[in-house]
């Protein structure tokens, strides 16, 4: 007989001066505990961390959701959670923990055993000198991959920042990729794609909104820059084959809580795989618990590429975890606990 209890906790984003005024400043997130009845001392923990606006899942309802949750979780079958993608991502990041020991282990891999995983350094949007003070101190971290999040200032002055870093650093021995999340229309997308390929950009996600797909398979095909599909790839359900045969980008951008878990998340890599379609996983903005799952599915795989596993170090109320990020290297320490307290 199995028990659940859940509970919420309220992100809150370290937000230097600078930061765009639209940006989030905090991240409501609840967390599922399932335990067996006999035996509390042993649970599993999933993090229910939508963004609302971004995510399938009507926030709003989320805490009736996990209430029925709660009161059936010895039996789901009658709880349709379909548009509820990220209440998904927690029930299965619970059980999985609560089957392997209640240990925070999801998938017994090389990461458990400290071995780092390369991550991008991302950018944060706000203002020209923001931004510039970020992009400094990535750099001198040791990051040799940046995500610049595009679109929220004046495009001149994010040109200026591209042609400043590019300028400093070649694309031999920095790789920039930006995401638009579909601020550029079709009238203007082209303009905007040939002026940043002067600086060489690794990729673009995103670069006008979804549901356009005529539009983006256009775009795919005559782009200077490679193609990545974001939040294209959050409401789709069946049409995986479809949808990439149809636009044929040239990366997958995955993020597990959106897309409804790891199985989910799986099928989009084995698809993307067998359409010889490269991708990355990416956190959004789970706390240490999303993440520390998030991490270990990714070592489920031999990567080619930075995954978008730095956001633990956004928070300044975040989950105290073995999690690690050293320069461009997110690890596991072994030697170090995890602090669960407010799951007690």
């Amino acid at each position: 007989m199995l028990s659940a209890k859940i509970y919420f906790h309220n992100l809150n984003f370290i937000l230097p001066s600078g930061t765009s005024r639209g940006i989030l400043k905090n991240k409501p997130t609840w967390f599922i505990k399932i335990f067996k009845t006999n035996s509390p001392e042993t649970f599993g923990i999933g993090e229910c961390g939508p963004i609302d606006g971004l995510s399938l899942d009507n926030v709003s309802e989320i805490p009736h959701k996990l209430k029925l949750i709660t009161e059936n979780i010895n039996d789901l079958s009658n709880i349709d959670l379909s548009l509820f993608p990220s209440i998904q991502f927690a029930l299965e990041n619970a059980f999985k923990d609560l089957n392997n020991g209640g240990k925070r282990i999801i998938f017994r891999n090389s990461f458990l055993k400290g071995f780092p995983i390369k991550i991008n350094g991302l950018i944060w949007m706000g203002s020209k000198e923001f931004m510039l003070t970020q992009v400094k101190k990535k750099l001198d971290e040791g990051f040799s991959c940046l995500k610049l999040k595009i679109g929220a200032i004046n495009f001149d002055d994010e040109i200026k920042i591209i042609e400043k870093i590019r300028n400093q650093f070649s694309s031999e021995i920095l790789e920039i990729r930006v995401d638009a999340n579909g601020a550029f229309n079709s009238k203007n997308v082209f303009d905007k794609l040939k002026q940043l390929d002067k600086f060489k950009i690794h990729s673009i996600e995103q670069p006008i909104g979804v549901s356009k797909w005529k539009e983006m398979r256009e775009i795919c095909k005559y782009s200077p820059i490679p193609i990545v599909l974001d939040e294209e790839l959050i409401h789709i359900k069946e049409k995986h084959q479809e949808l990439l045969d149809y636009i044929n980008p040239h990366y997958l951008v995955l993020k597990p809580t959106l897309l409804g878990g790891f199985k989910s998340t799986q099928k989009w890599i084995n698809t993307a795989n067998d359409n010889k379609t490269k991708w990355w996983i990416t956190s959004a903005l789970e706390s240490n618990i999303g993440l520390n799952a998030i991490s270990q599915l990714c070592a489920e795989y031999e990567l080619e590429l930075p995954q978008g596993l730095g956001t633990g170090q956004l928070f300044e109320n975040n989950i105290v975890s073995p999690l690690t990020v050293n320069g461009e290297k997110i690890s596991y320490q072994k030697n170090m606990k995890w602090d669960l307290s407010i799951f007690k």
